[in-house]
């Protein structure tokens, strides 16, 4: 019996070897197809990091901006894709994709339609802009499923929206969703604009040219307010979704600012309260007066963004990227979800 017992834990541990041990080339070629066709064309990457595979373009600002997995070179237990927020990039996702990286899971960190470009007027003006964005989600979360046994998805703001429409349209294909700042309420005032007729055309007139050079090379100057109406259509879908679905049952790790007056942290505690699986709350207290962008940033990200705000006039509590001062225990909340989950 102890033969036969032994047997057994000897096959199933090869058998798991074997599936862990699996190559993952396919799967970053894919991955590098993706952006081939989104951005038109693609190019050696000036820098290099060991595991990670970058897609550089010379349509991008700059690498900073491009999507990326890190990976170690097999299939992992776990895989999380992450997507960024609105007006931003792959850079914003930087700390968050290591710390997770670290833990021995592949990461995959993509850029959303639209973004990370030197020229984006004609993206930002797209009316099918939030479609493009959800097939992109599905697009990069098909390819994902071969890096990794149990998917994670999540993102930053707009990224965080996605991924939770995603996961209540397919929460067989979901093990856990992260959510960083997740945009799943705005302003009331913001809201209620969207039911005004021709609202989006108007939007259109006074974002005028779009802008994509600033004073950070990773994010555009301004959020388009008519790309801002695209968020609008997901966050009112996932509060359609919750309401047919009769919530959902997934694991959710959600990190927000109670200060955070861009995106409303009622979202986020609202699906938690329809949500029938476990929920992991990491709520920066008020008085900490942490701004929306910020609660992702660490200080070797504010570093490598050289904002230069000499010259600022008038400035607004937000107008200025700071380092979130609770950055390292967030990531230890997160590890911890992603350890127990």
């Amino acid at each position: 019996m102890k033969f036969l017992i032994t047997v057994w834990m000897l096959t199933t541990y090869v058998f798991s070897l074997a599936a862990f041990s699996q190559p993952i080339e396919s799967e970053l070629k894919q991955f590098e197809d993706v952006y081939q066709q989104q951005l038109g064309s693609i190019q050696d990457c000036q820098t290099s990091s060991p595991n990670t595979f970058k897609v550089c373009s010379s349509a991008l600002k700059n690498e900073g901006n491009a999507p990326f997995i890190l990976h170690h070179n097999m299939v992992t237990e776990k895989i999380i894709v992450l997507f960024h927020g609105l007006s931003d990039s792959p850079f914003f996702l930087r700390s968050i994709a290591q710390s997770l990286y670290q833990q021995g899971f592949n990461v995959v960190v993509a850029l959303s339609p639209g973004h990370g470009k030197k020229e984006a007027d004609v993206d930002m003006e797209d009316p099918n802009l939030a479609d493009r964005w959800r097939a992109h989600v599905a697009e990069i979360m098909n390819l994902s499923t071969g890096l990794g046994e149990k998917v994670y998805i999540g993102g930053f703001s707009t990224g965080g929206a996605l991924a939770a429409e995603y996961s209540l349209k397919h929460p067989s294909a979901v093990n856990g969703v992260l959510l960083f700042s997740g945009a799943l309420a705005v302003a009331p005032s913001v809201e209620f604009l969207n039911k005004i007729w021709g609202i989006q055309w108007f939007a259109k007139l006074l974002d005028g040219e779009y802008q994509t050079i600033g004073r950070n090379p990773y994010k555009y100057p301004k959020i388009s307010r008519f790309a801002a109406f695209e968020l609008l259509e997901v966050i009112f879908s996932v509060r359609q979704l919750l309401v047919q679905n009769d919530g959902f049952a997934l694991p959710v790790f959600s990190a927000h600012s109670a200060a955070d007056a861009t995106t409303l942290i009622s979202g986020v505690k609202n699906l938690m309260d329809q949500n029938r699986g476990i929920n992991d709350l990491f709520e920066i207290p008020q008085k900490i007066d942490l701004c929306h962008a910020d609660l992702v940033i660490n200080n070797q990200q504010l570093i490598d963004m050289q904002f230069d705000d000499s010259d600022l006039i008038d400035i607004m509590p937000c107008d200025v990227p700071k380092a979130n001062p609770k950055h390292a225990q967030m990531l230890l909340a997160l590890s911890q979800f992603m350890a127990e989950n």
